[in-house]
């Protein structure tokens, strides 16, 4: 079983900057709910959740690398199974050569760039996630000036990955992020 405990040290030590940190838990809680929905057991949860907690955790110190360093070095020498580490190397295709195949991989690719879009919109509204709706989010989807860096065509291929229309998959996620804290 994942020990919670040990793989948030692993991101504290890993990462320090906060905004990145605060990204890493959204998605791995977007990842523990869809595990929820998909009436994963505890251990695939847990191990849902890990692979989005740990998947940016080389971006920090080795940008160059990433997520080479992690799933050649860190998670192997943590402990942490295939699933997990084949997750993060296929979030990441278009660095690794490995392209989102298992349900764990496509559902890691599906709410890593969706979870950052949808976290900068909500820093845009005065009630954050509280009411926001599939509507500003889509809105500021076809706004290519905000948040310019987030690549709208992975959001679609994620949702398009885990067989969900993207309306659906946004409310989804607004549903889990509203119930945040923070």
């Amino acid at each position: 079983m994942i020990d919670r405990a040990a793989s948030e040290q692993l991101l504290e030590t890993y990462i320090e900057n906060e905004n990145l940190r605060h990204h890493c838990r959204m998605v791995a809680e977007a990842m523990e709910a869809y595990a929820g929905e998909l009436e994963k057991s505890g251990k695939e949860s847990e191990m849902w959740w890990a692979a989005g907690l740990l998947h940016d955790l080389d971006w920090e110190k080795f940008p160059d690398r990433h997520p080479e360093v992690a799933v050649e070095e860190i998670l192997p020498q943590n402990g942490y199974p295939s699933e997990v580490i084949e997750a993060v190397k296929a979030h990441a295709p278009e660095r690794t050569g490995k392209y989102p195949q298992s349900e764990i991989e496509r559902y890691l690719f599906a709410c890593d760039e969706i979870s950052g879009f949808m976290h900068a919109v909500s820093l845009m509204r005065p009630n954050g996630f509280s009411d926001m709706k599939v509507k500003s989010v889509t809105k500021k989807l076809k706004d290519k000036k905000f948040a310019e860096n987030v690549p709208r065509g992975d959001i679609r291929k994620g949702a398009e990955l885990i067989d969900k229309e993207l309306n659906d998959h946004i409310l989804f996620l607004i549903s889990v992020f509203r119930n945040r804290p923070g």
